[in-house]
């Protein structure tokens, strides 16, 4: 097993955080965006090489990505997930990792990551909400509003679009209201979709795709563990049945797998759930040191992006290192860039969506905007920086 360069974000060698620099995800070698290129790869499609090393090559590859299911998560749940509990490594015998959604750990971004093989900086996608340079509104990249062209906001092919120009059977089951989505026609699009409203069906679905060739990439897609978890918290009842009931349908799609199949588990994130206090929750709308020079708040609670009323940069920067202390990283853009937050490189398109100052929560704290996400500030349970627990997703094997 290769281990990350960065052990702060190994969960089997705790380290205190370092407050004077945050742990970059791993891109290049153990990262959400570095998954399908390595499928790929082993399936011959042209273009693509292996990034995750110990990863080897099958003929048909399916992977099921569970929104919300940090790798923390599963290692705290043995009972209610016995199945993916098998699965990982150590003394459990599975063989089982974890890689890092790259940042911010938040939906869009990492689906964005996952479908076109590339980093936040690459494709564009840098965040929940991300100010357009061309129009100086805030776009919400999961709902896609308000409308922007999806091909020149995110104009890099899909894995998928590749893979199945190369040959390799090439499919998406998820639910029908997906189909559609310009999330998914920058991220996901390739070969067939296939829309069904139950996960057993999906399962089952996926199963099918993958024997319907001799090199087949299917992706199936489950996103109520994620739900539950804002709504109620991770640790609720509820988020608990819907871990059991993905612990089923991943046994159930491993069972069908046909010959020569690999299977993997994934997620898009972790979660982590906030005290709904005035210590834990800094309510942004209600701060006139924090909104002093900003022009618009981007991102999400635990992973802002702060764009400053030109001229007003350097100040803001200055007064949010200040007023949130060692409980966030808080980093100019040009320093988040070349820390590597966003990739190693980021393209010229992407930079202005970046905000002119970046802030990433390093302790179990959030800062909402009541009056401006009152939905958003509600949730018990948040995501998006780079702490272990939201950071860290399973990366879980089962092979016929």
């Amino acid at each position: 097993m290769v281990q990350p360069a960065h052990s702060a974000l190994w969960p089997d060698e705790p380290a205190p955080l370092p407050l004077d620099g945050a742990p970059v995800p791993e891109y290049g070698t153990g990262s959400l965006a570095d998954l399908l290129p390595t499928l790929a790869a082993g399936q011959s499609v042209p273009g693509f090489e292996p990034r995750i090393r110990e990863l080897a090559p099958a003929d048909r590859n399916c992977v099921f990505l569970v929104d919300g299911l940090g790798w923390e998560q599963i290692r705290s749940h043995p009972d209610e997930a016995p199945f993916l509990t098998s699965l990982l490594g150590g003394s459990r015998g599975g063989t089982g990792r974890p890689i890092t959604a790259g940042f911010p750990a938040t939906t869009a971004t990492s689906l964005a990551s996952v479908g076109t093989g590339t980093e936040p900086g690459r494709h564009g996608l840098p965040g929940y909400t991300a100010r357009n340079p061309d129009t100086g509104e805030l776009m919400n990249q999961l709902r896609w509003k308000p409308w922007t062209d999806p091909h020149a906001w995110q104009p890099h092919p899909t894995v998928f679009r590749l893979a199945d120009a190369a040959g390799v059977h090439t499919a998406q089951v998820s639910s029908p209201a997906f189909e559609h989505t310009p999330l998914t026609r920058v991220a996901l699009s390739g070969g067939t979709f296939h829309g069904r409203l139950t996960g057993e069906e999906r399962m089952d679905l996926a199963a099918e795709q993958l024997a319907a060739g001799d090199r087949s990439l299917v992706y199936t897609y489950y996103s109520e563990v994620d739900g539950k978890g804002h709504r109620f918290g991770v640790d609720s009842d509820a988020w608990r049945g819907q871990l059991m009931y993905v612990d089923r349908l991943a046994q159930r799609l491993a069972e069908q797998l046909p010959p020569r199949s690999a299977l993997y588990v994934t997620a898009d994130h972790g979660m982590i759930d906030i005290a709904f206090d005035e210590e834990s929750r800094i309510d942004f709308d209600e701060d006139w040191e924090l909104r002093a020079g900003v022009a618009l708040l981007g991102g999400e609670g635990r992973a802002r992006h702060v764009y400053a009323v030109p001229g007003a940069e350097a100040d803001v920067l200055a007064v949010w290192q200040e007023v949130l202390g060692d409980r966030f990283w808080v980093a100019g853009r040009d320093e988040a860039v070349a820390a590597g937050w966003f990739g190693p490189r980021v393209d010229g398109r992407v930079l202005g969506r970046i905000g002119d100052v970046v802030a990433a929560a390093c302790e179990d704290v959030v800062i909402t905007a009541s009056v401006g996400e009152p939905h958003e500030s509600a949730m018990v349970g948040m995501h998006g920086s780079m702490t272990p627990v939201e950071q860290l997703v399973p990366l879980l094997e089962v092979r016929t």
